[in-house]
């Protein structure tokens, strides 16, 4: 049979296809080729990869960081922002605090130890993270984890907001006592109130001082643990009912309105230690969150006006109190936070220890110390007698005799008109049985005092709880004195003049009751932290032992003859210039010349820490300028601080320093030889900053007015000279550095007192110095604000007219001359930096560990607890 002849179409087709056969067997043959190579890479890069990951592996601190950013922040690294890894790092640190504190409390309620509480308005703490990076000791690790990752810890650290919970030097001071007491395991807590604005966040504009809310919680707070199980019932208003029972008349607190008090928890970990400490602080919650009746009937404002009124109580730091309004909100505040903290100590000393009989109360002072930060707590004698007479059923002797033994008092301030009191009508109004139980005090303190100084009726009114010549007002600080067993004064001769003024009465029906503790601040915030460098330098010298025990700093003292020394401190002082001077153009756009003297006054703006005194040597120095003086050493300077809003004169005063600012910033005429800087918003943060680069440190207060001031110490800690008057605890400052090493002007406090005795007459001073004329007259006659002539003349006025009451004019004379000594020893930069290493080797006094070492022995009685060691003890 014949083959069927194929077509030329199916020839071609046939072909094609054993063409394309072919190729796809070629094609797979090279596949195959290339899949064994591929796979031979992939093993290759598994095996580079592994051996990478063997010798880099990532670090516990790498991987918690990690872990938080994805776990706790829901980012990747590619989307996280700045903030996020702030986030991030501080909850990487906040593992290892909550570890400690953990077992912190877990070895005070094995030990049972006695506990001090340390009651304060204010909490000036900073900012958390690097703080407690350093005070855990993985501050190094934190910042290699994060360089790791492409962050820098400086930026990373920036992103926190400084923690609004204080004002000044009381809380500060609050926030460096609780570093101590946790770095020396003394089993302790801060009470306080959780602000959720603070005073208010400073702004200059056109020279002025605005002040704008400090919303600190706008993207909430990592270091804080709410405790809605702490909650406590706070009472205002009401009446007093009295009833008799067989133990004699009681008194009953009825119709009274009812506020909760919520409890948030702040970790203070102690530095080189497992000790964590807790600051609580409390937050004001309505008993009722929302009216539903008011919301359906349209009126929406009143649905809410209950929580809103009742939450202003932690709404906001120091209300202005101006107005009866304020005023009510205040003594609110101020019960609010006693009242809880109080309640919060009796549960937990009951939860301790069982109570069957009336002696069982004397372990209650044997367990409990609690120390009155200045008089807003005072109220707290009050309210211990009322939980224990009314909620306890105490006879009115026994209470009494035990609150005597927990309570003392630290004053810190020598004017009369700063130790608050209230109105009896308003005592009455808002807390009726606490006025009764003050009466109750009072009749048996003057029945006391009656029968020790018979027939001295004037001491009777001057000592009384209740000032009947005033209005009738309850005078706080004489209940606190009253109800502490001990109180203290802040520096030696602020201590000296209570009992010689102020409490001068007191001291005479209680001897031996006023006593000392001087000042001091935290070496890991204000050494450590805020000046690396310096830290640095100093441990590879001396090691690393000063950081926990400040005493070991004196060893540089030789050094400061150390040619090589001398330079290596010079050259970090620089550096911390150079920063400083970078912060400032940043703020305010004003290039400073850092070879200049940097001359600093940062502290809250008020006419009796005398910025106006500054004013005028700027403006002698402008004018010795301007007239072609010769030699002048060039010179920046730096102010900071906030006036309170009310504080009319003090905001003129930051007004006139920005408006001298202005002019002589621009004139061409002085150039580089004199700057002057107004630095916004001054706050902890800002301190860490300004502190290491100061040359010069101002503490020019009148003689007798300061209490302690610790600004003076943290600068000089961190190698600045002062100037100052001898006040407050610039008088041990000297003791301690030696006549040489400091410049001291001015009266002395006798010398003040003597010339205010004379007639003091300030235009004598005006009249003889041709220099202060001419500055005042510069001043009152609108030279600085020619828009304006007359803006300034309040001021001159108060100089002038009104009895110039802080004798900046007495003072003036001696300023000037001081401060040319100043200037002519810093054109010898060798002999100045061995003048700024002999003062940082003789800090040791001001150590706040050597202050809580005082307290608590000689106040407090009470005794460290070490985590470690208390767990080990039960092994």
């Amino acid at each position: 049979m014949k083959k069927p002849v194929k077509t030329p179409v199916e020839v071609q087709i046939n072909t094609t296809a054993k063409t394309a056969e072919a190729a796809v067997k070629k094609l797979k043959k090279t596949a195959e080729k290339v899949n064994i190579e591929v796979g031979a890479i992939d093993k290759s890069k598994k095996k580079i990869k592994s051996k990478v990951s063997a010798t880099h592996k990532l670090s516990p601190i790498d991987q918690a960081l990690q872990n938080h950013l994805v776990f706790s922040t829901f980012k990747t690294s590619e989307a996280a922002t700045p903030r996020d890894w702030y986030a991030a790092a501080s909850y990487t640190v906040r593992d290892h605090v909550v570890e400690r504190w953990i077992k912190t409390a877990e070895s005070y309620y094995r030990e049972d130890p006695k506990r001090v509480y340390y009651l304060s308005l204010e909490f000036l703490i900073g900012r958390m993270l690097s703080n407690a990076a350093l005070n855990l000791g993985i501050k190094d690790e934190l910042k290699e984890g994060l360089a790791s990752l492409g962050r820098d810890l400086e930026n990373t650290v920036e992103m926190e907001t400084d923690a609004a919970l204080g004002n000044g030097g009381l809380g500060r001071l609050a926030a460096c006592f609780l570093d101590s007491m946790a770095t020396m395991d003394i089993p302790a807590a801060g009470y306080g109130i959780r602000y959720e604005y603070g005073m208010f966040k400073q702004t200059i504009e056109n020279g002025q001082q605005v002040e704008n809310p400090d919303n600190w919680l706008r993207y909430g707070n990592i270091w804080e643990f709410q405790r809605p199980e702490l909650t406590y019932s706070i009472k205002f208003h009401g009446q007093v009912v009295k009833y008799p029972t067989e133990h004699g008349e009681f008194q009953h607190w009825v119709d009274a309105e009812h506020i909760v008090a919520m409890a948030y928890d702040v970790p203070v970990p102690g530095y080189g230690t497992e000790t964590v400490n807790t600051l609580r602080l409390w937050s004001a919650k309505a008993t009722r969150e929302f009216d539903l009746r008011h919301f359906n009937d349209g009126n929406y404002e009143r649905a809410v006006e209950e929580r809103n009124e009742t939450e202003n109580i932690s709404k906001v730091l120091y209300p202005n109190d101006a107005s009866m309004l304020g005023k009510e909100l205040r003594l609110k505040q101020q019960y609010f936070f006693v009242s809880a903290s109080i309640q919060d100590i009796l549960r937990r000393f009951l939860s301790a220890h069982e109570i069957k009989q009336l002696s069982d109360w004397d372990l209650l002072p044997e367990k409990i110390a609690i120390q009155l930060n200045d008089t807003h707590p005072s109220i707290g004698v009050a309210e211990m007698m009322y939980q224990l007479v009314d909620n306890h059923q105490l006879p009115w002797d026994k209470a009494w005799a035990l609150v005597g033994k927990i309570f003392a008092y630290t004053n810190h301030t020598l004017m009369p008109e700063a130790l608050e009191t209230w109105t009896v009508a308003l005592f009455e109004n808002l807390l009726p049985r606490h006025l009764e139980i003050i009466y109750q005090i009072n009749k048996e303190f003057l029945g006391m005092v009656n029968h020790r100084f018979p027939g001295e009726t004037d001491l009777l009114t001057r000592v009384s709880i209740i000032d009947e010549s005033h209005g009738r007002r309850v005078r706080m600080a004489h209940l606190a004195v009253v109800g502490s067993h001990t109180v203290n004064g802040v520096a030696a001769l602020h201590s000296e003049l209570l009992k010689q003024t102020l409490f001068a009465d007191f001291n005479r029906i209680y001897p031996g009751k006023l006593t000392n503790v001087t000042n001091g601040i935290t070496p890991r915030r204000w050494l450590n932290q805020a000046n690396p460098a310096l830290t640095s330098l100093i441990e590879k010298v001396i090691g690393a032992d000063f950081k926990k025990d400040l005493t070991q700093i004196k060893k540089i003292t030789p050094l400061a003859d150390d040619a090589d020394f001398r330079k290596a401190f010079a050259a970090v002082k620089l550096g911390n210039k150079v920063r400083l001077a970078d912060k400032i153009e940043r703020l305010t756009g004003i290039k400073l010349n850092t070879n200049s003297l940097f001359d600093v006054q940062i502290k809250r703006i008020h006419e009796y820490k005398r910025q106006l005194l500054n004013v005028l040597h700027v403006i002698t120095l402008y004018n010795r300028i301007r007239s072609g003086e010769q030699g002048i050493t060039p010179r920046t300077v730096i102010f900071g601080g906030k006036a309170a809003p009310g504080y009319w004169m003090a905001k003129q005063i930051i007004r006139l320093i920005n408006d001298i600012a202005q002019i002589v910033n621009n004139d061409p005429a002085v150039g580089d030889q004199l700057k002057v800087v107004y630095y916004p918003n001054y706050e902890v943060s800002a301190a860490e900053i300004l502190f290491p680069g100061s040359d010069l440190s101002e503490q020019i207060s009148t003689a007798g007015t300061e209490a302690s001031g610790t600004g003076n110490m943290k600068m000089a800690l961190n190698g600045a000279l002062t100037i100052g008057t001898l006040d407050g605890a610039n008088v041990e400052i000297k003791e301690e550095v030696g006549d040489e090493n400091i410049f001291i002007f001015g009266l002395t406090t006798p010398q003040v007192a003597e010339a205010k005795e004379n007639g003091y007459n300030p235009r004598d001073y005006y009249n003889n110095n041709a220099e202060l004329k001419e500055v005042l007259d510069m001043i009152g006659s609108g030279f600085f604000s020619v828009e304006e002539p007359n803006r300034y003349h309040a001021i001159i006025d108060n100089l002038l007219n009104k009895g110039d009451q802080y004798l900046l004019l007495a003072d003036y004379a001696s300023y000037i001359e001081t401060q040319d000594k100043v200037a002519e020893v810093y054109k010898n930069q060798d002999e100045w930096t061995r003048l700024a290493i002999l003062n940082v080797a003789n800090m040791a006094k001001f150590s706040s560990d050597r202050a809580i070492g005082e307290y608590a022995k000689n106040i407090w009685n009470a005794s460290p607890v070490n985590p470690l060691r208390s767990v080990s003890n039960t092994k």
